[in-house]
């Protein structure tokens, strides 16, 4: 039983998932040593140190999460501490939480932070996936199937963006917008969900009215400007993506050598968390920067591949949950240190340097794998031993039954 289950397990994510973790790891090292020293007066090797534990810790995350069956995250109970958890979580950091980056975000522990909103992805992933997977009989009654989830879905987004976080509060939104199109609604309710967003929508404009001064402030404009016009601010609002384009330009093919870029001696902000990639294309050139796209691709597109062969509904909204979050984050990350998409603040997953982050991720990775474990011992063996069972040598040959004159005959054939 042992050995077949070891079998079963798609070693292909996971030593994708372990080398992002270690590349990552390197690239931290390398990205951080002068902004430890001369923006915090810590050793070069700060952010290294502390990376190293936050993986460790991950990694047990990752090896709990890929042996424990993730069917038990579908029983009314689990569902129970995993929505209270995202909530009181979610209502408490504007009590207790710590602001950073002018966001309230935060829970301080020392000299430790936690973000509840990034484990709120993953709790509403696995919420979503159990909710509509147990729906799916009555996935199109409206009252019943649609509308419950969708409210925690808004309460959770609401609440993350009024931190205010509108990164994460776009992703958490657009992981369960897809999560949605997947679970097996029919156009019909979908148009209704279309129409009950623009009521929403409708309903919230006063609040964000009222708030437009700390939704759209100078710094936030700014990003917009940046993103627009980024050489007429140099100095300002467009400092950080300039700054991210001489790196990217400066490694061209083959990049100026691990350790060598110059972006990172004070030139490009936060080289270690939201411009790791800048200093990835620097360092490493296209080679580095298509390391790190393809094995995040690679996730994201096995992750699809599992949710089409996977037969429980639950396993298979999992799946397509974790592929979504793990590709947009990805995309937003990327988008915005080559000036796609505006910048939002969005680590790059497995390869930016934070805890919260990376155990998330982790333990989202783990989930994956699980399903795809239990996905391919199904297929592998369950279907192999129905199709190897022997017929009941006692049943006898098929038998026809007939009447004549009220007499019942049979036919053996």
């Amino acid at each position: 039983m042992l050995k077949k289950i070891l079998k079963s397990y798609d070693y292909s994510l996971v030593i994708t998932y372990i080398l992002l973790c270690i590349f990552g790891l390197v690239m931290i090292y390398s990205a951080s040593v002068v902004w430890a020293v001369q923006q915090l007066g810590q050793p070069s090797d700060f952010f290294f140190q502390k990376q190293k534990i936050n993986l460790l810790v991950s990694f047990i995350a990752f090896l709990a999460a890929a042996v424990f069956p993730y069917k038990i995250f579908q029983f009314k109970k689990s569902l129970a501490i995993i929505m209270g958890l995202i909530t009181l979580s979610l209502f408490f950091i504007f009590i207790f939480g710590h602001t950073a980056n002018n966001a309230q975000s935060w829970f301080k522990f020392g000299n430790s932070s936690f973000q509840p909103s990034e484990f709120a992805k993953l709790g509403l992933i696995i919420y979503l996936a159990a909710v509509y997977g147990k729906k799916q009989s009555y996935i199109n009654d409206f009252n019943k199937g649609i509308v419950p989830p969708l409210l925690f879905l808004m309460l959770s987004v609401f609440l993350v963006a009024i931190q205010p976080d509108f990164g994460t509060a776009f992703i958490i939104f657009m992981i369960g917008a897809l999560m949605i199109l997947c679970s097996g609604m029919n156009l019909k309710s979908l148009f209704k969900l279309f129409l009950l967003a623009m009521v929403a929508c409708i309903l919230f404009s006063p609040f964000f009215l009222m708030k437009k001064d700390e939704i759209f402030s100078e710094e936030r404009m700014g990003r917009i400007d940046g993103f627009l016009a980024p050489f007429e601010d140099v100095e300002d609002h467009g400092y950080h993506l300039v700054n991210s384009y001489y790196a990217i330009g400066l490694g061209g093919l083959f990049g100026k050598g691990l350790g060598e870029s110059t972006q990172k001696l004070g030139y490009l902000p936060e080289p270690h968390t939201d411009f790791i990639i800048s200093i990835i294309s620097e360092e490493l050139g296209i080679f580095g920067v298509g390391f790190v796209i393809f094995s995040l691709g690679f996730i994201v597109l096995k992750g699809i591949r599992v949710s089409t062969k996977c037969r429980d509904p639950f396993g298979s909204l999992l799946a397509i949950g974790i592929s979504s979050m793990i590709g947009i984050q990805s995309f937003i990350n990327l988008g915005g240190a080559s000036g796609v998409i505006p910048i939002t603040g969005v680590p790059l997953p497995f390869i930016s340097y934070g805890g919260s982050s990376l155990l998330l991720l982790s333990l989202s990775m783990g989930l994956l794998v699980n399903v795809s474990m239990f996905t391919n011992y199904d297929r592998k063996y369950k279907e192999s031993k129905d199709q190897t069972t022997p017929q009941d040598s006692t049943a006898g040959p098929e038998r026809k039954f007939y009447t004549i004159n009220g007499n019942q005959r049979t036919i053996s054939r």
